[in-house]
């Protein structure tokens, strides 16, 4: 910023407005990144972190100061973690362990759930969490090193839950490619999700693994709508790219998934069985769904970008959204944050079930073994003589 743009420190907490007759929570419109700024990038703002005791905002003071900023751009750093596997002990998802190779997404999907984890690093979950990225590149050394331990039991290992482990810097980093030749080396199992067609890159090793039941991959589709789908997902894969890997994967012998997320009440629930019909026909035996969820400062950007895509759905999809969360934008309860419930979250589970009975999906679950874990020898540890 120049000598005539000043730096406004002012309370984090929110300007309430009124839109089309419901009450919104909306930042401070001075928050509001300029488009030009943002090109390519899913949140429209950069507001400060919860934890944040002061908010740092840009002003014009009337000299047009701001359009001499430049556009945000995506710069890396080194996360220097000494372990790289985490635990979890959350009773409603299918795994207790995941890796993410990298913090932070430059995907950009408006709705991404992880977004308020940027908090934790000073920074903002918004247009930070898409262009401020953090990368482990110890990862594979560090994985090999945590699984020669004496006390690791094992169990399938999920990537993808966080943090997308195949986002545009995976082409150069090549972190994720180095975490499945230590997986397929110890013969330990893993389950992948991603939005990207990267992910055919590293075929070669998924089928070599598949043939041992050790891989599985699940690509996430939300729409089939280009449109919609950069909208909301500026960085990622087309929906046509994510379809044509999963039929690459699904011809090389891979067990994949289609998942349908987040479903997203009057945006995109209409095309539930539309992306089933076209994950089917792309050779997909399973599928599943999520309920968009807007935890945290998730809330308050998602409306924003619903305000500047779409502002005549904005009063239609909170109130669905309400109504399958309890009367609130978000209900975090395990069981049902990722479903929702009452009438709405109902009939989307009915919609899907139908939909996956007619196209054979989810007839039979794909099952990865832990047969073939060995444990690698860890530095200064006595290798067997026989």
């Amino acid at each position: 910023m120049n000598q005539n743009a000043a730096a406004l420190q002012m309370p984090t907490a929110s300007a309430p407005s009124e839109i089309a007759g419901m009450p919104s929570p909306f930042p401070a419109i001075e928050v509001a990144i300029d488009r030009q700024r943002r090109r390519g990038r899913g949140a429209q703002s950069n507001d400060s972190g919860r934890y944040e005791k002061e908010a740092r905002v840009a002003f014009d003071d009337g000299w047009q100061s701001l359009d001499d900023l430049p556009p945000f751009k995506t710069t890396v750093a080194t996360d220097t973690a000494r372990k790289v596997i985490t635990r979890n002990e959350s009773p409603d998802i299918g795994f207790d362990r995941s890796i993410n190779p990298y913090r932070g997404c430059e995907h950009g999907c408006v709705y991404c759930f992880a977004r308020p984890t940027h908090a934790y690093l000073g920074l903002s979950p918004g247009l930070d969490f898409e262009s401020k990225l953090f990368v482990k590149p110890d990862a594979p050394a560090l994985l090999e090193k945590e699984l020669s331990s004496a006390e690791y039991e094992p169990k399938m290992i999920a990537i993808g839950t966080n943090t997308d482990p195949y986002q545009p810097i995976e082409r150069e980093r090549k972190v994720m490619r180095g975490i499945l030749e230590v997986l397929e080396k110890t013969g330990h199992p893993v389950g992948i999700v991603t939005k990207s067609a990267l992910v055919v890159r590293d075929i070669d090793i998924l089928a070599r693994m598949a043939k041992r039941n050790l891989a599985k991959v699940a690509l996430s589709v939300t729409s089939l709508d280009a449109k919609l789908a950069r909208a909301m997902e500026p960085r990622a894969s087309t929906p046509s790219k994510r379809l044509e890997a999963l039929k690459l994967l699904s011809d090389a012998g891979i067990p994949t998934t289609v998942m349908v997320a987040p479903v997203i009440p009057a945006l995109n629930d209409s095309e539930i069985e539309r992306i089933l019909d076209a994950a089917a026909h792309a050779g997909v035996k399973e599928a599943s769904y999520v309920l968009l969820r807007l935890p945290l400062e998730v809330r308050d950007l998602f409306r924003e970008w619903l305000m500047a895509n779409y502002p005549d759905r904005y009063r239609h999809v909170f109130t669905l959204i309400r109504e399958m969360r309890d009367g609130r934008d978000y209900d975090s309860q395990w069981g049902t944050r990722m479903k929702g419930t009452g009438p709405m979250a109902w009939m989307i589970g009915r919609r899907f079930e139908i939909a996956c009975s007619k196209l054979g999906l989810n007839k039979k679950r794909s099952k990865l073994t832990l047969d073939h874990f060995a444990k690698p020898a860890g530095a200064g540890q006595q290798l067997n003589l026989f």
